[in-house]
């Protein structure tokens, strides 16, 4: 994952009833808490958390 990656970002971190689209705006290497990434969603709010809740936009409908 990298910074203007478009992703989605899970119900765990922002408190709604499903995923949500957004773009990574910030990747921090945490020492305590591994990889958090920062998302600013499609409506404007900033989001972050560790990566396991964010994923690749898109990548829910891979079937291969």
């Amino acid at each position: 994952m990298k910074i203007g990656d478009r992703v989605s970002i899970s119900p765990q971190v922002t408190d709604r009833t499903d995923w949500i689209d957004g773009v990574v705006i910030e990747i921090e290497k945490n020492p305590f808490a591994g990889i958090v990434i920062t998302a600013k969603s499609d409506d404007g709010e900033v989001f972050f958390e560790k990566e396991d809740l964010f994923r690749f936009l898109g990548e829910e409908a891979c079937t291969h």
